[in-house]
């Protein structure tokens, strides 16, 4: 850990050499916001944030170091693995009348999670709007910040990092991928056991499931809204007529799959399949840094783009550190913690600040950031597919495990 946050403040002096004037990150010239800030102080923050990427867990250990060191809060990282305890454990302490004092302050959460929590009246806010730095340097009328998972965000999460389905292989192995779906079943039956997916109850493996049903759907539009008995089995009935044809060609003939994105990676380095798929586009280059990822693994996008979103961040409606989560997510959201967010060699993240918006020094370190050999730019990511609407994630894995699951 020391050596991760030596490489941090090492790599962040050299993100800021140069720049001359230090932008702060909390305006002090807005009687309410600080308020807020002065309440924040000696709170402590119990932030329940996923912890499936090493580059992640040390960005978030600097943040703590950060805000303590400028705010006086006390930052905890409440690691997770499965997203079902971002609501689990608020809703148990609504049912039992717990209405203050509650054990989370902070999530980072997405989707299906957040509406679950909307309906169930588990969320603070609005209060993204009094955020100084969204007010600053975001366009909230961006449309994947105004709706997760089609659901209308409303003031009650703020967008912090922007995720996007990337396709990984090896172009000394592959150098000709699928780029469509129907291009995949035929690279499959070409080279049995060569194509995977991982697991469907994880979230890269439903997110294969819905990336494949967007190239079957005859509308798109339908995925927007929400799913129901009547249009279910006629929507998905081509996936599954594909899904039929691809099985008994998948590595293992189907019949077992890579637990996670991570491990998929792995057989990949370890040549067992010739792709593999992750939804942060700056993994494959941070892999081939490790070491682990020859240097001639590269990304792609599929014809018809793939599937994107934000990441965002909200507060429990019975947080009793409401103030200190907010500064903190002010925090997350300033120029200074964006670009180290940003850059591949910390955590590898696109920003979602508005670079139009941004101080010259800042607009120039984040176009001039080598953003690593197989990572795709802006442009070449192309405008991402929109998330399903969060209930045609329940059912399709369902229907998935009664059709295939042994």
């Amino acid at each position: 850990m020391i050596r991760m946050m030596f490489r941090l403040c090492l790599v962040w002096c050299v993100l800021t050499a140069g720049i001359g004037t230090a932008w702060s990150a909390d305006p002090v010239d807005d009687p309410g916001w600080k308020e807020i800030v002065d309440k924040a102080a000696g709170q402590e923050v119990y932030w329940k944030a996923w912890a499936g990427q090493e580059a992640t867990n040390s960005y978030i250990r600097w943040v703590t170091e950060e805000v303590r060191a400028r705010f006086g809060i006390v930052l905890h990282h409440v690691k997770i693995t499965n997203p079902s305890e971002l609501v689990s454990g608020t809703l148990a302490e609504k049912t039992a009348g717990k209405n203050t004092d509650g054990a989370t302050d902070l999530l980072w959460i997405n989707g299906e999670n957040f509406l679950a929590m909307k309906e169930n009246g588990l969320l603070f806010g609005p209060f993204v709007s009094d955020l100084p730095n969204v007010r600053k340097y975001v366009d909230m009328t961006t449309p994947s910040f105004t709706h997760d998972f089609t659901v209308p965000v409303e003031g009650f999460e703020a967008p912090w990092g922007l995720s996007q389905v990337v396709f990984i292989y090896d172009t000394a192995v592959t150098p000709n991928p699928p780029k469509n779906m129907q291009e995949l079943l035929a690279y499959a039956k070409a080279h049995p056991g060569r194509i995977t997916h991982p697991q469907v109850r994880y979230f890269m493996g439903y997110t294969f499931l819905k990336q494949a049903l967007y190239e079957m759907v005859e509308d798109r539009s339908e995925l927007l809204a929400p799913a129901t008995d009547e249009n279910f089995d006629r929507v998905t009935a081509p996936l599954w007529a594909w899904y039929d044809e691809l099985r008994p060609h998948l590595w293992s003939r189907g019949t077992r799959f890579p637990e996670s994105g991570q491990i998929q990676n792995q057989l990949l380095a370890d040549g067992e399949v010739d792709l593999s798929l992750s939804f942060w586009p700056f993994e494959a280059s941070q892999m081939i840094r490790s070491g682990m990822f020859p240097k001639t693994v590269r990304t792609y996008v599929m014809d018809i783009g793939t599937i994107g979103n934000a990441n965002f961040l909200a507060i429990p409606y019975n947080s009793s550190s409401r103030e200190a989560a907010m500064v903190v997510i002010n925090f997350l959201l300033s120029p200074e913690a964006q670009l180290l967010s940003q850059d591949p060699t910390v955590r590898g993240t696109f920003s979602v600040l508005d670079m139009d918006r941004l101080p010259e020094e800042y607009r120039r370190k984040f176009a001039e950031m080598d953003l690593g050999p197989a990572t795709l730019s802006a442009k070449e990511l192309g405008t991402p597919l929109a998330e399903p609407h969060p209930s045609w994630l329940n059912r399709l894995v369902d229907e998935w495990h009664e059709r295939y699951a042994d």
